[in-house]
């Protein structure tokens, strides 16, 4: 358990070094605030697309040849997704680098799976809880990783970041071990690697019903939410690569605080269900409230808001994990790291026109915060689902 949790973590500060600074860099090719939205959403788009049609890939092949392998794979696309994003000249070629870095890297699903193999199903939901408090660690330090040597250099953070990235790869190659055994791998099938068919598989789990669209719902407003978020702060409180690192950061810690620290207690008390639904209703409370802030230093408030939100994916997660077999765990979750996948596709869609709309609004403008409450309306209606699918399975509830 520990190799794979340095290697999340690792990989996640890697990602994060880049997040206070790629929109801004996105923004010296753009003629135009409402035109750096524009192009920010393109980029966005190419990486979710080429990371939906490979996730389900990438899934498979791990349940084929173990998830070690294909780690290693995205270490090397996240690598080179990041050199070559520091040393473009161009918008198109910024464009293509992130596209192949989407199409090499599913390591979140491999993750997941990874802990999956290693543990029992009884306590999933804790060792997921664990997993996404390494992601938020690595939140914490790489956007304030980013923010500093952003404020150096705009392309130094994606140097530091593909640096990273390579020694995550040396790390993986030379110390984490295989989890998945040779006896419990299956052949490969270009019919589960197909996307499409990768999303059927969650329909066609038994149990799982509307929590596939909880997943869908939820993760689309988290990915507006992270598609908005530096040039909602720009845009409205004129924040640059440095404050929002540190706003990002701060977001980090309250999720490794939940994930790492109090998921385990709050599941002694609380079945994954309520906490599902407990953090629901945090999320949708914290996002009309970032989308009202009218003060830099509210958005810090709000977070704490939102301190259960954290408890949603690892909750949902291990509802569907619990109904799979231990053969398909790599397609099953790389299923939902494809829906996760096609809403990070379709959310820069969504997200970009509402930042264009109001890029032109002076600072401080209250319509400013329209990209947040539209995440509160998809989170609304994702707790819709939830309350609905938990009342008509009400023992599930009550265990």
């Amino acid at each position: 358990m520990p190799f794979i949790m340095l290697t999340v973590l690792i990989d996640m500060v890697a990602i994060g070094l880049i997040i206070p600074v790629l929109p801004v860099l996105v923004g010296s090719f753009s003629a135009s605030p409402a035109d750096q939205a524009y192009w920010y959403g393109v980029v966005a788009f190419s990486f979710g697309v080429s990371n939906f049609l490979a996730s389900p890939v990438l899934g498979a092949l791990s349940d084929r040849y173990g998830r070690r392998p294909v780690l290693l794979l995205g270490f090397l696309g996240l690598a080179l997704s990041f050199f070559g994003t520091a040393l473009t000249t161009t918008l198109w070629g910024l464009i293509a680098v992130r596209t192949l870095g989407g199409a090499m890297q599913a390591n979140a699903a491999i993750a997941n799976a990874y802990v999956a193999d290693i543990t029992p199903a009884e306590k999933r939901a804790k060792r997921f809880g664990l997993l996404g408090a390494m992601m938020g660690l690595g939140f914490i330090i790489g956007p304030v990783m980013g923010g500093l040597l952003g404020a150096i250099s705009l392309r130094l953070p994606f140097f530091a970041a593909g640096g990273l990235a390579m020694a995550n790869l040396l790390y993986g190659y030379f110390v984490l071990p295989e989890s998945l055994g040779r006896a419990d791998r299956k052949a490969f099938s270009w019919r589960a690697a197909n996307p499409v068919n990768a999303l059927r598989a969650l329909a066609q789990l038994k149990g799982v019903g509307a929590l596939v669209g909880v997943v869908a719902f939820s993760g689309l407003a988290q990915f507006v939410l992270y598609t908005s978020w530096v040039l909602y702060t720009t845009f409205k409180f004129g924040w640059g690569p440095m404050e929002n690192g540190w706003s990002l950061a701060a977001v980090g810690v309250v999720s490794v605080a939940v994930q790492g620290f109090l998921m385990g207690r709050l599941l002694k008390r609380f079945p994954p269900q309520r906490l599902a639904i407990m953090g629901l209703v945090s999320s949708v409370l914290a996002y009309a409230l970032w989308g009202a802030a009218s003060e830099g230093w509210m958005m810090y408030a709000v977070i704490g808001v939102n301190l259960l939100g954290g408890t949603v994916a690892a909750s949902v997660n291990s509802l569907i994990s619990a109904a799979a077999d231990s053969r398909s765990q790599g397609q099953t979750l790389g299923a939902v790291n494809a829906l996760s996948s096609l809403t990070a596709v379709v959310a820069p869609m969504l997200a970009a026109p509402l930042l264009g709309m109001v890029s032109h609004l002076p600072q401080g403008d209250w319509r400013i915060g329209a990209p947040m409450y539209f995440c509160a309306a998809l989170q609304l209606a994702s707790l819709g689902l939830a309350v609905a699918y938990f009342r008509k399975h009400h023992r599930l509830v009550a265990a």
